[in-house]
C-alpha cells in the first residue's frame, strides 16, 4: 500500500477535465487498496472531503472559480500527513505544484508531474503581451518538468511537445482515464434530445466541456450558420467565460431556434445525453487530451474533431478529423452520413483510456520512482 499525495491547483467544486481526471485518478487508487490526499486549495464552496487537505487560499484578481494558494503548511496535522507520504503526484507547475515539490525535497520523496495543460496557450487570460507570457509560460513548464523524478503525459504529441520545450527527463506516455463502462451504459433518450432543442427526426450534434475562449468552440457556432437544412441542431453542455460571447454569436447568427446551452449537468447524467445525440464537435486544438472525446466513444458517438497531433492519438482512426475552420465542419455537418466508424470499433479505442488499467500503470510509475531515489547515483 502506498500513501500518493496528488496535490493539484483546482478541484471540487470547480469542473473542468485537471478536476475530473484529478478525481478519477484518486478514485482509482482508493479502490486499488492505495491511500490518497488530495491538497488543493480552499474554495468557499468546496464540502467537507476528510481526504482532502484545504490549503489557504486568495481569490484571482480576475473572475474565475479559481483561486491562489497561498503556499504555507504550518499547521502540524498537514505537514504530519505530508511527511507520511511515499510520494507526491503534481498535477500543476503553479503554487501548488511547487509547494508540492518543495515539501518533497524537504522530506525525501519522490515526485511525479502530469502535464494536463498547454499553458502558452492560456496567455489570453493575463494580462501582459502575448508572446512574453506565452515564453515565460513555456519556460515555466520547462523548469517545473526537469524537476521532478518523472513527467506523465497522456499523448505522445505531448512527449514531442516537451522534448521541443527542453524537458530531459524521464517521460512517460499515460492517457488519463474514465469509466469506460459507465459511458457505454448510455441510452438515447427522445425527452433528452427535446431538451437539447432537438425532435427526433433533426440531426443533433453535442459539445460538452468548459466554454473558454481557446476551445474554438465559435467555429462550430459559425459552422451552423452555415449549414443549409433547418433540421440540424447544436447543444453545448458546460459553462465558463465565454458563454455570453457564444450566446450573442448565437444571436447575431440568427440561431436561437436551433442551439441549446444547457449549463454545468450533474456527471451521472452525461453518458445518456452523449447517447441521445447524433454526433459530437470538437473543435480544440489546445487540449493535452481532450477528455470529452473520448467518453463520446465509449458512448458510441461519431466524433468530427479539429486535426491536431494529439486528437489523433487519442481517437485511434475513429473519428472524422478536419481543419480548424467553420467551413470544414459545416461541410461535415451537413454531410448525408455519419458512419465514421462502427459502435464496437469506437468502444474498443474507448477501452484503452480505462481507468482502472491505467491507474495500475500509474503505481508502477510511482514504485520506479521511489525505486530511483532510493538507489545511489
Amino acid at each position: 500500500m502506498l500513501r500518493i499525495g496528488l496535490f493539484t491547483e483546482v478541484y471540487h467544486p470547480v469542473v473542468n477535465g485537471v478536476v475530473t481526471a484529478v478525481d478519477t485518478l484518486r478514485t482509482c487508487l482508493t479502490e486499488l487498496g492505495h491511500e490518497v490526499t488530495v491538497f488543493t486549495p480552499r474554495h468557499p464552496e468546496a464540502r467537507y472531503d476528510a481526504g482532502v487537505i484545504r490549503i489557504p487560499s486568495l481569490p484571482l484578481p480576475t473572475q474565475s472559480d479559481y483561486r491562489l494558494t497561498v503556499p504555507v503548511l504550518r499547521r502540524s496535522e498537514i505537514a504530519h500527513r505530508v511527511a507520511q507520504l511515499d510520494v507526491l503526484h503534481l498535477h500543476s507547475p503553479f503554487v501548488t505544484g511547487w509547494m508540492g515539490l518543495r515539501y518533497a525535497r524537504r522530506y525525501g520523496h519522490p515526485t511525479v508531474y502530469t502535464y494536463h495543460t498547454q499553458l502558452e496557450a492560456y496567455a489570453h487570460y493575463v494580462p501582459f503581451e502575448a508572446r512574453a507570457t506565452r515564453y515565460a509560460a513555456s519556460e515555466l513548464t520547462r523548469r517545473f518538468a526537469n524537476a521532478v523524478a518523472a513527467v506523465i503525459v497522456p499523448t505522445v504529441a505531448m512527449e514531442r511537445r516537451l522534448r521541443d520545450l527542453g524537458v530531459e527527463g524521464r517521460v512517460e506516455v499515460l492517457p488519463s482515464g474514465i469509466d469506460v463502462e459507465f459511458f457505454a451504459r448510455g441510452r438515447r433518450c427522445d425527452d433528452l434530445r427535446e431538451r437539447m432543442g432537438a425532435r427526433s427526426a433533426d440531426r443533433l450534434y453535442l459539445a460538452v466541456g468548459r466554454l473558454a475562449l481557446e476551445k474554438n468552440l465559435d467555429i462550430v457556432v459559425e459552422a451552423l450558420a452555415q449549414v443549409r437544412s433547418p433540421n440540424v441542431r447544436l447543444a453545448f453542455i458546460g459553462d465558463g467565460p465565454e458563454r455570453e460571447a457564444l450566446e450573442a454569436l448565437v444571436r447575431e447568427r440568427a440561431l436561437a431556434d436551433r442551439v441549446r446551452f444547457l449549463g454545468t449537468l450533474p456527471r451521472e447524467s452525461l453518458p445518456d445525453f452523449y447517447a441521445s445525440a447524433d454526433a459530437f464537435l470538437f473543435p480544440s486544438l489546445t487540449e493535452t487530451q481532450g477528455l470529452v472525446q473520448v467518453e463520446a466513444l465509449a458512448a458510441g458517438l461519431p466524433v468530427l474533431a479539429a486535426d491536431s497531433p494529439q486528437n489523433r492519438d487519442v481517437l485511434g482512426g475513429c473519428a472524422r478529423l478536419l481543419a480548424p475552420d467553420a467551413r470544414s465542419f459545416a461541410l461535415a455537418m451537413e454531410g448525408a452520413a455519419l458512419e465514421i466508424a462502427t459502435r464496437e470499433e469506437m468502444l474498443v479505442v474507448a477501452r484503452r483510456f480505462d481507468a482502472r488499467t491505467l491507474a495500475a500503470r500509474c503505481i508502477e510509475i510511482y514504485h520506479e520512482a521511489i525505486a530511483r531515489l532510493a538507489t545511489p547515483a
